[in-house]
């Protein structure tokens, strides 16, 4: 058992959250009143199905990386978002989300779990940003796809960029396809994520670089099972993981 005060301070440090500069806060996002935590569930993301699940779970505290009050979103505590802060608070469950600190740690986040899933050799960051990079041993792009597919459960979308090899390889999980472009000039020759827009085809294409689309939810299941297990472990909590499948 732990405070939620003490561990959401402890998680701060841990993922250096007050370093990023963030499209929504990071940290407590919700108190709902316990000041002890004992049960910790984690999901993708704060639905009002990961919410039912950890009701169900008496779970003190829910863990995500999607959570609320993004930049742009309206505030009021209405409609979708107010019956889950509602759901939330009726069954006593706290939520801290960490977005951008949870795909960049270099232990625990999603690119690290992403790179070590695929047994993609030296990941590591390319440059100071949250793109990374790595080996593989000349894998085709169609034997990539089917790997990727036994192990995310879901079939990537692939835009051949080629008939050349993948050796080299950056990858961003979520909505990070824009930077097919730095992974491009970095002279890698695949890039992955999870999402895929209207121009990321004409720029693999042009760019000459194989583009993995993945899933924003199936590229981002990891760092916070890293993350939850980290802190189950360190602090003897009670802890599971929910996973609300999204196709996206």
């Amino acid at each position: 058992m732990i405070g939620l005060v003490e561990l959401e301070t402890y998680c701060n440090r841990l993922l250096d959250a007050g370093s990023f500069e963030d499209y929504c806060p990071n940290g407590l996002q919700l108190d709902a009143g316990r000041p002890e935590i004992q049960r910790l569930a984690t999901g993708v993301t704060a639905s009002q199905a990961v919410i039912e699940a950890a009701a169900r779970a008496e779970a003190d505290l829910l863990l995500v990386h999607h959570g609320y009050f993004w930049r742009g979103e309206a505030a009021p505590l209405t409609g979708v978002k107010g019956r889950r802060v509602r759901s939330l608070m009726s069954a006593g469950i706290s939520m801290m989300a960490y977005h951008l600190p949870l795909d960049a740690h270099p232990e625990l986040g999603n690119n690290r779990a992403l790179g070590d899933l695929l047994e993609i050799g030296q990941a590591q960051p390319l440059g100071s940003g949250l793109v990374w990079q790595g080996e593989l041993a000349a894998e085709s792009p169609s034997d990539l796809a089917g790997r990727m597919t036994r192990l995310l459960g879901r079939t990537p979308l692939l835009i051949p960029g080629g008939d050349r090899p993948i050796r080299r390889i950056g990858w961003c999980t979520g909505a990070a396809q824009g930077a097919i472009v730095e992974a491009a000039a970095a002279g890698l020759d695949a890039f992955i994520s999870g999402e895929v827009s209207e121009a990321t085809t004409h720029l693999a294409r042009e760019l000459g670089i194989h583009y993995f689309a993945a899933g924003h939810h199936a590229t981002e299941r990891y760092g916070v099972q890293a993350l939850g297990r980290h802190l189950a472990e360190k602090f003897s909590l009670d802890y599971l993981f929910i996973d609300d499948d999204n196709p996206a």
